[in-house]
């Protein structure tokens, strides 16, 4: 084999890991997450020796010639951990009435390469999840924030075949989970009784998470921004209008939440006793995505026509990219001074360099 080479997917490397994981007690495992590109894939069992003809105990990294492309499938979201200097893409997985709990999480680099194609959710969904300590649930996540060494996640519960009824699903629940960033390890689950489902989400500096409910086109009702406290109380924010499918989520350096829509171009900025404080416009609607950096300037992705906003305090909105497919939830990458866009089904993230558009003064929140 060629020692120049480049790995394209994500698949032999997964089944691996799925072979190494079932010659395992699962019983017996603690909860573990998975390696960077590199063998073995999955953590053997301490205390494991090497069988013949498997990958070594001790984990070592592919040589610095290979770079993976892949380990993503229908990500909305990312958030940038510094401390790594990875890109956090959350891939969905089958939806909740096809496969529960079917979401992992890799690492992506500054250049789209793979860093670790599952660190949290290398294990299968069933047995191999179910019965570590603690066990994974990761259903569906949607909007990620990173807040204080903690990723929170907006996931749900339900939506899986009702075997009492035929037909029909159990109904849906929003969830926001959170993972220790160092270890991978679940650290609680906050049910959001009266939300099916929350769209992005973002963490003020007291840990109250705000996430939008982005309801029916038609049922000004069901647009909500919706607000859980630290100790895991959760009420309406704000409900109806000026809220139009409301979509990206962020908090501004005042603590100030700010929310776009999908259905017009409005950026609305909330104080956190809900009260409008203004309304800026984007140059596109349709809007998904929203990035505010430590000076006021925010960047907006509209999902629905493709376009990046930038916006600038007391200026006309302009595009700074055009035509991305389903450009999502973006994230900043600090280090590379990029916007990374989640594209969804499209299976990929797309990069923009702010060189010589924005130049950073300080380190963004997100």
């Amino acid at each position: 084999m060629p020692t120049n080479f480049r790995l394209i997917s994500a698949l032999t490397l997964v089944a691996l890991a799925s072979e190494a994981i079932a010659q395992q007690t699962p019983q017996t495992r603690d909860y573990f997450v998975g390696n960077p590109v590199g063998l073995p894939v999955a953590a053997p069992a301490p205390g494991t020796p090497p069988a013949p003809g498997t990958p070594p105990a001790e984990f070592a990294a592919a040589s610095k010639n290979v770079r993976m492309f892949g380990a993503l499938y229908s990500v909305e979201s990312c958030v940038y951990d510094p401390s790594r200097g990875v890109i956090v893409a959350p891939s969905r997985g089958v939806g909740q009435s096809v496969r529960a709990n079917d979401a992992w999480i890799a690492f992506i680099n500054h250049d789209g390469s793979v860093h670790t194609p599952r660190w949290i959710g290398i294990q299968n969904a069933g047995a191999e999840r179910d019965t570590m300590t603690p066990p994974l649930v990761l259903n569906e996540p949607f909007g990620s924030f990173l807040h204080k060494g903690t990723l929170y996640l907006a996931d749900r519960d339900g939506g899986t075949p009702d075997p009492a009824n035929a037909g029909q699903n159990t109904p849906s629940v929003a969830v926001v989970r959170t993972f220790d960033m160092a270890t991978g390890r679940p650290v609680k689950s906050v049910t959001v009784a009266g939300s099916p489902w929350l769209n992005d989400i973002t963490v003020a500096a007291d840990g109250t998470v705000y996430g939008t409910n982005t309801g029916a086109g038609d049922k000004p009702e069901t647009w909500q921004v919706w607000k859980i406290t630290p100790d895991g109380r959760s009420s309406v924010f704000v409900q109806g209008a000026p809220l139009n499918i409301p979509n990206g989520i962020e908090v501004d350096g005042d603590g100030n939440i700010v929310v776009v829509n999908i259905g017009n171009t409005d950026v609305i900025t909330f104080a956190p006793d809900g009260k409008v404080v203004r309304t800026e416009q984007a140059a596109q609607s349709g809007n998904d995505g929203l990035v505010i950096m430590p000076d006021g300037v925010k960047f907006v992705s509209s999902v629905r026509l493709g376009g990046v906003s930038m916006m600038v305090p007391g200026k006309p909105a302009r595009l700074i990219a055009e035509n991305i497919p389903s450009a999502a939830s973006m994230c900043y990458d600090v280090d590379a001074n990029q916007l990374v866009i989640p594209m969804n089904a499209n299976n990929g993230l797309a990069f923009i360099s702010l060189k010589g558009i924005w130049t950073p003064r300080k380190s963004s929140r997100r």
